[in-house]
């Protein structure tokens, strides 16, 4: 698998149709800029961005919080059921070399913490406003940004 780095997306199950396009758009533009996608695997900002992937042709790794792959969205190609519940937050920050927050809660507030905490570039998509966050105001400037620290 040929790919510039490994990218975890961090966001909200609930979001407004607005997000979930925007960040089906992100996914399909991480694919064709050959980004490897890690996600949670389940609904919302998830399900976006690995439809996205999926649809690009690409690839997408699902860090699922159970035992069994029945939680996981119909786009994730590499199931990895961990059994960890959330602390597999932690696992996401781990896989990735940058990460994307988009939208969401404390759920992704714990995500960038961790990557934050392992000094990684986090860019926030309509996220949290903490310092650390590298804020991008469409999916374009995210990946923009991500080109940027992967050239």
């Amino acid at each position: 698998m040929n790919y510039k780095a490994r990218i975890s997306v961090f966001g909200g199950r609930k979001i407004t149709e607005k997000i979930y396009n925007q960040t089906y758009n992100l996914g399909k533009l991480l694919n064709a800029n050959k980004y490897l996608v890690y996600c949670g695997g389940g609904k919302g900002v998830m399900e976006a961005i690995a439809k996205g992937v999926y649809d690009d042709g690409g690839q997408c790794v699902g860090l699922l919080k159970g035992i069994n792959t029945d939680e996981m969205n119909p786009y994730i190609n590499i199931p990895i059921a961990t059994n960890m519940g959330i602390t597999r937050n932690a696992l996401l920050a781990y896989s990735c070399e940058a990460s994307v927050a988009v939208s969401g809660q404390y759920g992704t507030l714990s995500e960038i913490a961790y990557a934050l905490q392992l000094d990684k570039p986090v860019i926030g998509l309509k996220t949290w406003d903490i310092d650390g966050i590298k804020k991008a105001s469409t999916e374009f400037e995210v990946i923009e940004n991500l080109n940027h620290i992967f050239k």
